[in-house]
């Protein structure tokens, strides 16, 4: 037993010796960092630049583009380093500084998502009021609730877990997470297991239901409308519905992985996919509205010709 007094570093238990491969690791783990840093930083800088694109949809996608950035800068450095490290430890403070980073990530990840889902129904069920209901002020008012919201609530969870006793130090991933670190508690965790549940049903299932049920009625306007309406509701959703879907395959592994033993999975296929939420959303995000959306892609193309 390991007293909590006497933790001032975690053993990160994933990463296993790779020899010489880890600088072949090292180089393609860069090169998709540097990838998303420019695909993330393009699309933000040619919305914010192009008035034409001030509306609320590219206005999200904004929101959502600089979420992307912030989560794989809590993943991707500390990675870099743990590649080339031949001891797999963090301290403490930086543990929970990257449970922090992620968390706050995946809950404006979420949010803006839903968010982004009402305003497709807004748009394609209800046109002729969308600029009444979406006003500029309103867009704004929600991504700073969004924002806010999500680091608040990262400050009640970190307040929740750091003060807890734990008897033990090795996490069995390759970076920290919340709930690995509650599992090495020792003391009562009754109080942060109860404010996880309320955030998922009150939250998380919240949104759910939001998604869903403004997908339903797209889908009714898709069935019932013309040609021209299905067209372009099918073009305006299928981003968003892609992203949506990408990033609940990786949440919904990193749920499973956190829950129940994965020790049959091959490791580096474990390994691959518990990072995939942090490291392949951001940079399919750009990518698919890059190239999907003909406002975001006529620009990149005029701006690469010039």
């Amino acid at each position: 037993m390991v007293n909590s007094t006497h933790i001032s570093y975690f053993t990160l238990a994933a990463y296993f010796d790779t020899g010489v491969f880890k600088y072949l690791f090292f180089t393609i783990v860069m090169c998709l960092y540097v990838c998303i840093i420019g695909a993330n930083v393009l699309l933000i800088v040619v919305i914010c630049v192009n008035r034409s694109l001030h509306e609320p949809m590219y206005l999200f996608l904004c929101s959502l583009f600089v979420n992307e950035l912030y989560g794989s800068t809590g993943l991707f450095p500390f990675l870099l380093v743990q590649i080339l490290s031949d001891i797999h430890t963090v301290s403490a403070p930086l543990c929970f500084l990257q449970v922090f980073s992620v968390h706050t990530y995946g809950s404006v990840e979420l949010f803006t998502l839903g968010i982004m889902s009402y305003d497709r129904y807004l748009a394609i069920c209800h046109p002729l009021q969308y600029n009444t209901r979406m006003t500029s002020n309103r867009v704004a008012f929600l991504t700073v609730f969004v924002w806010v919201y999500s680091v608040l609530a990262s400050v009640v969870m970190m307040s929740l877990s750091v003060p807890l006793q734990l008897c033990g130090n090795i996490i069995n991933k390759v970076y920290c997470d919340n709930y690995s670190i509650v599992k090495l508690a020792c003391s009562d965790t009754t109080v942060i297991n109860v404010c996880g549940l309320v955030y998922i049903f009150t939250v998380i299932v919240a949104l759910i239901i939001l998604i869903v049920y403004s997908y339903m009625r797209i889908l009714r306007v898709c069935f019932s409308g013309c040609k021209q309406s299905r067209q372009k509701a099918v073009s305006t959703c299928t981003p968003h519905l892609a992203s949506l879907i990408n990033f609940s395959f990786g949440a919904f592994f990193e749920i499973v992985q956190g829950r129940f033993n994965m020790r049959k999975i091959p490791n580096i296929v474990r390994i691959i996919l518990s990072s995939y939420w942090l490291s392949c959303q951001p940079l399919f995000n750009p990518l698919l509205y890059g190239l999907n959306v003909t406002k975001i892609r006529d620009i990149c193309r005029s701006l690469a010709f010039w």
